[in-house]
């Protein structure tokens, strides 16, 4: 489990994100499989990639990605791209792919392995929660607990899965230059067709079987 002072390094994760993390793929490969073009992105620290959009580029994200290990993740500011069943769908194909997302109505954690969902789930939504063993809820709700009314929002979420993965995304990792560019909601993957699961909002329980 994350210490509080490691809840003050990740406050990039407190509020309206979308974050990644995809095993064994390049930054450009993962750029690709989010439907962007990787020849347009720049290599930009923090606040000089924010200055890409402004509050009043409605449906376009911010991405900034970054390989960590054997691990790529893919920040998203701006836009909820990375927790949609098209994209996640793409990028985990042939791999794994790790997806927490919040905004101002939802809060998502997802686990998807080559196309397929594994678990999805709003913490804290009991009617969510899947009806087969989902080895994620219990830590993700454990997480969340231990920092409840602190006001870090899925920040501890991001710190477990970080810890899991075992690579560090603190806010001065996040703030140095990684390859960034923006995405139009329009541009990205659609939602994929057959047995797996591809509506609004987390899987219903017992759509997928959990590995």
């Amino acid at each position: 489990m994350k210490t509080d002072s490691d809840m003050d390094s990740l406050r990039w994760a407190v509020a309206w994100m979308c974050v990644s993390f995809t095993r064994g793929l390049s930054p450009e490969e993962v750029f690709t499989r989010y439907g962007a073009d990787p020849d347009q992105a720049r290599l930009l620290d923090g606040d000089t990639a924010s200055d890409l959009v402004s509050e009043d580029d409605q449906g376009v994200s911010l991405l900034r990605a970054g390989r960590l290990g054997e691990w790529t993740f893919c920040v998203e500011e701006n836009g909820v791209i990375g927790f949609e069943d098209g994209l996640l769908a793409q990028l985990s194909q042939g791999t794994e792919t790790y997806s927490v997302a919040t905004t101002d109505g939802i809060d998502v954690f997802q686990y998807w392995r080559d196309g397929e969902c594994v678990e999805n789930f709003e913490p804290g939504m009991e009617y969510t929660r899947p009806e087969r063993t989902a080895p994620w809820w219990d830590r993700v709700e454990t997480a969340l607990a231990a920092h409840e009314g602190e006001g870090t929002g899925m920040a501890p979420v991001v710190a477990l899965v970080l810890d899991h993965l075992g690579i560090t995304l603190d806010d001065a990792a996040l703030a140095q230059p990684w390859t960034s560019l923006t995405l139009a909601e329009d541009d990205a993957p659609p939602a994929p067709l057959g047995d797996t699961y591809a509506g609004e909002g987390p899987v219903p329980p017992g759509t997928v079987e959990i590995w």
